[in-house]
């Protein structure tokens, strides 16, 4: 069982950045792939990234790729995600969830068996 717990969420203007930080419980954490996704009000939750269980491979979604960097410490049982050049579309609830594949993290939210409980970013023009 993983719990996870998010933060660094909050209010910026267009052009600022933020680091989201996803900690986790459970001693068995640095053998999940970690997936970070957002929801928009009345969107469907979508992708963002994607880190495997040693932080060697990872994926972005195209909206992201270049401005958003996804990093995992295991020792301190945390994965970040650095959210630099945030632009109003950013706008969302940010939630990380662990599980599938520890060596290829999925893009697929389904395969995801634990989740956080989000934070909100809200990025202002």
């Amino acid at each position: 069982q993983v719990q996870l717990v998010e933060s660094g969420g909050g209010l910026v203007q267009a052009g600022d950045s933020l680091r989201l930080s996803c900690a986790a419980s459970g001693r068995t954490f640095s053998t999940y792939a970690v997936g970070w996704f957002r929801q928009a009000p009345g969107k469907e939750r979508e992708f963002v990234a994607a880190i495997n269980w040693s932080g060697g491979r990872s994926y972005y979604a195209d909206s992201v790729r270049g401005r958003f960097t996804i990093s995992r410490d295991n020792a301190k049982n945390t994965v970040y995600l650095q959210m630099n050049s945030l632009k109003p579309e950013d706008t969302a609830v940010y939630y990380c969830a662990a599980g599938g594949s520890a060596f290829y993290p999925s893009t697929t939210r389904t395969t995801y068996s634990y989740w956080g409980q989000g934070t909100q970013v809200t990025v202002s023009s």
